[in-house]
């Protein structure tokens, strides 16, 4: 399961250790029994898995990359660099439910930030013993922070050394974590290039050979390697070597023997996708004669045994295990049990693995041998076709024990083939000696759960499409991905993903007559699988194929009874799909189409109320010969998009009334409440009240109406001909004033409490003067307020975007005051999140304007 040769000569070694010792020794000083290392890709946003210690890399493919604004607890210590401290499940799925649907079973996890001085470089995580609190994690997080610590100085060197950022790319780096004991080591595995001698051989081997100078996933030479066997082996090792990369392996295993004379076993083999000619070469060796008695005793069981590492590479397996599992011994020693025995490569056993390794406790279920017809003629009816695997973990070692299933007692207890194997192992654990917590969790189930949890955060068909792409996709290893929705009985591409430019154009708008298989899937109501391009071209002949290999599923898109469109999951290989995953993707495949309804739903009512909040709003503003003004509005991308700010200017007697307000919360009611003071405001605007009195009229209206709101406003009167302007304020942010000649200052203008609290609530009046040429800002604290930031500070950013904006000209190639007005919202246009309406109204007093009427 560690890495070859080839990966440590992509890889740059220091870079390698650096990543491997940090994880390694997290795990040791927090009593973990699994870590990692993330970083940052060359992809924006992106984390990738570096290094995995003690989790076989394969079972955890999923979670090899990361998006880092999603709700996991890696994302959260990247992105918000602080440390992550989960104490158990409970804490786990409380926190970060996508998390726990995706791994659920009991377990810890801490998780710190690596940074360095100008920016993060990743997060170091344990995964641990479940513990009951905090407090009892505390020691082993101030150690684990301090190899943060460190780790992110040593990047940081590396950087500066190598002259390139720290940016993963491609696979993580398993290896296996820090024994808690030292059991004798009986195999050891080992990679080789023949083509740069290079070899990287794992810590078991070299203890096995007496060999130093290597460790686990150090590179070593085929010389160095060879030197720890017997003088006369070792031209007949590097010959063996160089027969197999040419893919002619001698017969194997071969006999060796030790400086000491010890006998050893060596097997070599090629991996399949090696070129010929072409390296790594793999091996194992192994110790025919460790823990014998052990062995021999074991062998006799009529039960099959076999235990495995933590990364999942077997090390002892009895003759019954092999005949159960139909692999001779020599091909299960040394590899993992899932290459071993492709069968096993399933996403239901995947999941009870994955919960012996995280779990404390036993697991139990059952799996399904695939059809073999010379095994079938063998007088042996009683064993049938399921096996009944036990996995028992150990800090180091896994336990299995194998067994044939007792269909007979299966079938009275309700259980027959057809139910699956996650069925068999749910009701099978009980009667194996108690549940464990991770036996219960079934594959099938919990990706259905993550989606669904995702998708509760999606409110935009937008949204609900991102959300399929980080989530389906990288379950089922697909690469393309397509989302059609029905409007008008045709179908219209609403997101696509992986598929070769322009290739979809012709699908667009394709009517519900049209012999597609997008098509029919929604037509029929019945999910459309293809094991590979040919099969797709056979069923209809003639349709565009944008690969020639490649499996496809077609999938309906049904909410409700209701079509609402296709989807389409591409993969860039030829596979089949078994009955459980053609359930799973047909179920997922509803809760699409709820999303999908409910984000359209969404989309109706909201436009909807961006259309009521347009007509609240003026539609343009008084114009003055004497004054020009702008105002700017953005909506909070919480909710609706809708919300409680309001900008006017509104004529009064023989000046101008500028007024900027905001209503509490948002949604269709802030709208609301916001359109009724507003008509308020104008209404004593135009009736020439002063401001004062004006604040107080809309206090009392606003108590009278009872909407379980508040808001704050600030009203300033003007006179265009002498400047002279008089303010009142209710709760708002104060005024900016850039005079002409660029100086700015922040208006100081007493107030009162916010309207809609307190009847008697007085409001105070300041005067001040707007010289011709100068700019006057009133603004909501939306434009100037960020989660976590003091409001002070947004407010200096504002006032000096004000002062470097310039003032307004006529001239040509002159500034505009509305195109300063687009200026100073930019930030807030750009952010991804607005927490709160942003609004903005400026009024700038033309030069020439100083004469008194």
């Amino acid at each position: 399961m560690t890495a070859g040769a080839e990966d440590a000569g992509r890889t740059p070694e220091r870079l390698a250790a650096l990543l491997i010792d940090a994880s390694t020794e997290a795990i040791s000083a927090t009593g973990g029994h699994a870590g990692g290392v993330y970083l940052r890709s060359r992809t924006p946003g992106v984390l990738r898995l570096s290094v995995l210690a003690g989790l076989p890399g394969p079972l955890f493919r999923p979670w090899w990359r990361m998006h880092a604004d999603r709700p996991f607890p890696v994302a959260d210590a990247y992105r918000l660099g602080v440390r992550v401290v989960l104490p158990n499940a409970t804490e786990t799925m409380r926190r970060y439910p996508q998390f726990a649907a995706g791994l659920p079973f009991p377990f810890g996890s801490l998780h710190v930030p690596v940074a360095g001085a100008p920016r993060p470089y990743g997060v170091l995580s344990v995964m641990r013993p479940a513990v009951p609190d905090v407090a009892e994690l505390l020691d082993g997080l101030d150690a684990m922070e301090r190899l943060a610590r460190g780790l992110g100085a040593a990047l940081e060197r590396w950087e500066d050394d190598s002259g390139s950022p720290v940016a993963w790319e491609g696979e993580p780096l398993c290896v296996r974590p820090p024994a808690s004991r030292r059991p004798a080591q009986r195999a050891g595995s080992f990679a080789c290039d023949p083509a740069t001698g290079t070899v990287t051989a794992d810590e078991p081997l070299c203890a096995l050979l007496g060999a130093h100078g290597g460790g686990e996933r150090r590179p070593t030479t085929l010389d160095a390697l060879t030197a720890a066997l017997a003088p006369e082996d070792r031209h007949r090792i590097a010959a063996a070597v160089r027969q197999t990369a040419a893919g002619s392996p001698p017969p194997l295993p071969l006999h060796v023997r030790a400086p000491d004379g010890g006998l050893r076993l060596l097997e070599l083999w090629k991996p399949h996708a090696a070129p010929t000619g072409a390296g790594p070469v793999r091996g194992v060796v192994r110790d025919p004669a460790a823990a014998a008695v052990a062995d021999a005793a074991a062998d006799l069981l009529p039960d099959g045994v076999f235990c495995m590492d933590r990364l999942g590479v077997v090390v002892y397996a009895n003759p019954r295990a092999a005949q159960l599992l139909g692999r001779p011994r020599a091909k299960l020693l040394g590899h993992s049990l899932w290459d071993a025995v492709p069968w096993l490569d399933q996403p239901a056993y995947e999941d009870h693995l994955r919960g012996a390794l995280l779990s404390p406790e036993p697991v139990h279920f059952h799996i399904r041998r695939p059809p073999d017809d010379s095994r079938r003629t063998q007088p042996q009816p009683y064993e049938g076709d399921w096996l009944a695997l036990s996995v028992h973990p150990g800090p180091d070692i896994l336990t299995g024990t194998l067994r044939p299933a007792n269909r007979v007692a299966d079938a009275s207890a309700g259980l027959t083939p057809e139910h699956g194997a996650s069925a068999a192992a749910s009701a099978q654990a009980p009667a194996a000696g108690g549940s464990a917590p991770g036996a219960a969790s079934a594959s099938p189930l919990y990706r259905p759960i993550v989606l669904a949890v995702a998708l509760t955060e999606a409110v935009t068909a937008r949204q609900v499409s991102a959300v399929v792409v980080r989530e389906l996709l990288p379950a089922f290893g697909g690469r393309r991905l397509a989302i059609y929705l029905l409007h008008d009985r045709h179908l219209y591409l609403a997101w696509e993903t992986g598929f070769p430019p322009g290739f979809l154009a012709p699908f667009q708008g394709v009517a519900l007559d049209a012999r597609l298989p997008g098509v029919e899937t929604l037509t029929s109501g019945r999910p459309l699988f293809f094991d590979s391009m040919q099969a797709l071209a056979a069923a209809y002949p003639g349709i565009p194929l944008d690969a020639t290999v490649g499996a496809r599923a077609f999938l309906p898109l049904i909410a409700s009874g209701r079509p609402v469109g296709s989807c389409i999951l591409g993969f860039d290989r030829s596979r089949s799909f078994s009955t459980e995953e053609r359930t799973v993707l047909t179920a997922l495949a509803g809760l699409i189409a709820h999303a999908m309804e409910k984000a359209r739903r969404y989309e109706t009512e909201t436009a909807l109320a961006r259309g009521l909040q347009r007509a609240l709003l003026p539609r343009r503003l008084t114009a003055h010969p004497l004054v020009e003004t702008a105002g700017r509005y953005l909506p909070g991308t919480e909710g609706m998009e809708v919300g409680g700010d309001w900008y006017d200017v509104v004529t009064t007697g023989n000046g101008m009334a500028l007024v900027i307000g905001d209503v509490q919360g948002h949604g269709v009611q802030a709208a609301a409440t916001m359109g009724q003071l507003r008509s308020a405001v104008r209404a004593f605007a135009l009736g020439d009240r002063p401001p004062d009195e004006v604040m107080s009229g809309t206090n009392h209206l606003l108590i009278d109406l009872d909407p379980g709101q508040f808001a704050s406003c600030c009203y300033i009167r003007l006179d265009p001909a002498t400047g002279r302007a008089c303010a009142a304020r209710a709760g708002h942010p104060p005024p900016l004033l850039r005079h002409p000649d660029g100086r700015t200052r922040l208006l100081d203008v007493p107030g009162g409490v916010v309207l809609g609290v307190d009847p008697q609530a007085q409001y105070p009046l300041t005067e001040f003067r707007l010289d011709p040429g100068a700019v006057l800002a009133l603004y909501t604290d939306g434009l100037v307020e960020r989660p976590g930031t003091d409001i002070d500070d947004g407010i200096t950013a504002l006032r000096a975007a004000l002062a470097e904006s310039g003032a307004p000209s006529a001239e040509p190639g002159g500034r505009s005051l509305a195109a300063i007005a687009d200026r100073l919202t930019v930030p807030a246009r750009q952010a991804a999140d607005r927490p709160d309406d942003t609004t903005l109204l400026l009024a700038f007093r033309r030069p020439g304007a100083g004469s008194p009427r």
